[in-house]
């Protein structure tokens, strides 16, 4: 492990956070011979998988507190670890910005443990994780050794600690692990788009998007960026920087681009794959498939296997996932829309008419926009959970709206009830889980289990 400005021998490194990434990077620091210690806030007993990872972790010979945090402890450390779902001013990140200790996320920890390996990292605010998932497939076609680690569920430290030989990840990262990432040189970094979201947890759209452009942070004219050339967000935040600019588009060509008129998705001049050969819904895929080929050929895949790797890909879980057609209704699973931006995407994908699973825990966008985007083709929206009054009044006078309350069962029964043969049934929320559900898998979980039983 090439040794971080902030490792210090016989000093403690301080873990925040003990979901999968912070345990990883907790049993990574202790195989590198740090002592750590690791805390969270979570009250409550631990069952299950988490039981048996902290257990891990603690017969590693790491010291854990669970359901609160030493102040002074971490106030002591060497370096503080941070996972990506610890908002930045919580006190024990509050603890050790005063007390001056370094606060890094704990992909800077797995990318010191992996010397040698070439990063293709990928943000932006839709699409991440099916075009980090699609450049790992493609590589992995092109006879690269590779996987998609990061924010697509794999820690970046659970990969060093593997140990699998690589020449590449394909990495996804968010803005809450940008923030604290100072070290990761991506060999090509790719944005797929941007947009209003996290604004629970940001003060400012602004503050959003400047952690994202933190992916440019260790530029150089040796840097090679993907980019939407549509979004113009995008193109104002990378104008400047150092390195080879590339751009995707679905509307006009560009590097990678796709040819309405003959649905034939293109590299340059030369046709790369017909859009009936790709199985993903919308324009949108389109666009994430076009950045995922830019990116497979910067690392060095040949454009025939990149179009049989786009021909081979299927919808991830809980994207657009097509889950069954029941009496002539097509029922979609979509559960990872969790912001405006995304649920007009998956909106706009659909040719069917369509009613519209909407709500949960209301994260400080109005709905109204998907209102005007659903029009005539939808038969309604089903408002349900903690934003469903907020749901029908921003959209009551725009599509014919139900609420449903937090009881899943019945937001089901509704929906098969206003759809009619023909018609698809969308479960894109625009809302985070955490009202009725543990996160957003296992509300497509349920979401998919149902469906499956009628």
């Amino acid at each position: 492990m090439t040794l971080p400005r902030w490792k210090i021998a016989g000093r403690e490194a301080a873990v925040i956070g003990l979901g999968k990434s912070g345990v990883a990077a907790g049993r990574l620091l202790r195989r590198e011979g740090m002592q750590v210690y690791a805390s969270d806030s979570a009250a409550g007993p631990v069952t299950g998988a988490v039981a048996a990872e902290l257990a891990a972790l603690r017969e590693s010979g790491a010291d854990l507190q669970w359901g609160g945090h030493d102040l002074s402890r971490i106030a002591r450390a060497a370096v503080c670890v941070v996972s990506p779902g610890v908002p930045p001013g919580v006190p024990p990140l509050a603890a050790a910005r005063a007390a001056g200790v370094p606060v890094v996320s704990e992909l800077d920890v797995g990318y010191a443990a992996l010397p040698g390996v070439r990063f293709a990292v990928i943000t932006g605010t839709n699409g991440k994780t099916t075009t980090t998932a699609l450049i790992a497939s493609l590589l992995q076609a092109a006879g690269l050794r590779s996987l998609a680690a990061g924010n697509i569920g794999q820690p970046l430290c659970q990969v060093a600690l593997d140990g699998n030989p690589l020449e590449w990840i394909a990495l996804e990262v968010s803005s809450f692990q940008l923030h604290d990432t100072y070290d990761l040189v991506p060999a090509v970094g790719a944005v797929t788009n941007l947009a209003p979201d996290h604004l629970d947890r940001y003060a400012t759209l602004e503050e959003y998007y400047a952690d994202k452009d933190l992916l440019y942070r260790n530029a150089s004219t040796a840097s090679r960026w993907v980019l939407n050339a549509a979004d113009a967000e995008v193109q104002r935040r990378a104008a400047g920087r150092p390195g080879t600019m590339l751009q995707f588009a679905v509307q006009r060509p560009a590097d990678a681009w796709y040819d309405r008129g003959q649905r034939q998705l293109m590299l340059g001049s030369a046709p790369l794959l017909s859009r009936d050969r790709l199985a993903l819904l919308g324009d949108h895929n389109v666009a994430n498939a076009l950045c995922a080929a830019l990116v497979a050929r910067q690392a060095g895949a040949e454009v025939a296997g990149i179009a049989e790797g786009l021909a081979g890909f299927r919808a991830l879980p809980h994207r657009l996932e097509p889950v069954r057609e029941v009496n002539g209704v097509l029922w979609i699973n979509d559960s990872k829309a969790t912001n405006v931006a995304s649920t007009l995407v998956a909106v706009e994908a659909l040719e069917r008419p369509f009613v519209l699973l909407l709500g949960g825990r209301h994260k400080g966008e109005p709905y109204t926009a998907l209102g005007r985007a659903a029009g005539a083709r939808c038969r309604g929206v089903i408002a349900f959970g903690e934003a469903g009054a907020l749901v029908a009044t921003d959209l009551a006078e725009l599509v014919p709206v139900v609420q449903a309350g937090t009881d899943f069962g019945e937001v089901l029964r509704q929906a098969r009830a206003m759809a009619r043969p023909g018609d698809a049934v969308l479960l894109s929320p625009a809302c985070s889980s955490y009202d009725m559900f543990r996160n957003y898998e296992d509300r497509g979980g349920q979401f998919r289990s149902a469906v499956e039983q009628f």
